[in-house]
């Protein structure tokens, strides 16, 4: 015995430009029916919250699902799955495609390696689901943007709850933000950790989606624009302070990531943030207040 409810639309070509589109959505739950042997032209997200099954792909290999857990399917990928037939399970899958998918499988959000994701949570990804389907309602004029905004928050729930990292990501690289202004080489930072350089690539790439060097890259430049902004520190101590002894160096590699000069940014953010900087994050019941007047 089980239960479904599923809705499926078509969003036009303009709503296609939008980057994702939901093709549809579906609740499940119980002994569902087996699933394939089929492929599809677009990807879907299972969502296995509770229960427990089997995956298997193009290579005939069987996979043990155990929630949570996602499948991947992606296009062009056979498979073939299936809830235990005595325990069944509890699923929620989304139907998505659009040109903003080969960005996010080039990040690493999407997996087309690694079909079955163990995770740690299902509730975050279940709540855009959720969103998802209520937005599905009969007559809803903003159906394709809401179903849309929900991917997105769905792909970046599914990456969070990953079983391999935590809520900031991988270990590995909360200790290399830590170390990024340091003059360490790829192959120190490895060492550091235990690893071989070959090891961090791939485990910084799995987290990231990125490489070591471009990963240390943007955290770099990340506190060089926050530098940047809050202080009137000049842009050779602003290079220090982010781990490059070249200013000119520095300008020219800010240039050409940012898109704009140093000096120039600073002079687009319109004025220094009073009072200074500040490494607390804000609570965001009780943000802060900027206080104005004469004085």
């Amino acid at each position: 015995m089980y239960h479904t409810w599923m809705r499926y639309f078509t969003p036009s070509p303009a709503h296609h430009r939008l980057g994702l589109v939901c093709l549809g959505v579906g609740l499940q739950h119980g002994a569902l029916p087996t699933v394939g042997p089929r492929t599809l032209d677009h990807h879907v997200a299972v969502l296995v919250s509770s229960g427990g099954g089997w995956y298997r792909g193009p290579d005939g290999r069987r996979t043990t699902v155990t929630a949570p857990a996602l499948i991947w399917l992606t296009p062009g990928m056979p498979h073939h799955y299936a809830a235990d037939p005595g325990t069944g399970w509890d699923e929620s899958f989304v139907d998505f495609t659009g040109p903003a998918t080969a960005t996010y499988t080039e990040l690493g959000y999407i997996e087309p390696e690694r079909p079955v994701v163990p995770l740690t949570d299902a509730a975050p990804a279940r709540a855009a689901i959720g969103r998802i389907a209520r937005a599905a309602r009969p007559g809803n004029p903003l159906l394709e943007v809401e179903t849309a905004a929900a991917v997105h928050e769905l792909l970046v729930a599914l990456r969070r709850a990953r079983a391999d990292t935590n809520a900031d990501g991988a270990p590995v690289l909360a200790a290399l933000a830590r170390d990024a202004f340091t003059r360490l080489s790829v192959a120190e930072h490895a060492a550091r950790h235990g690893m071989t350089p070959a090891e961090l690539r791939t485990a910084v790439r799995r987290a990231a989606g990125c490489s070591p060097k471009d990963y240390l890259l943007t955290v770099r430049l990340g506190r060089a624009k926050e530098l940047l902004a809050a202080t009137d520190l000049p842009v050779a101590a602003v290079a220090r302070r982010v781990g490059y002894d070249d200013p000119a160096y520095f300008s020219r590699l800010f240039t050409r990531r940012v898109g704009t000069a140093p000096i120039r940014f600073r002079e687009q953010q319109g004025r220094n943030v009073h009072g200074g900087w500040s490494t607390t994050v804000p609570d965001p019941e009780h943000p802060p207040t900027l206080l104005t007047g004469s004085g």
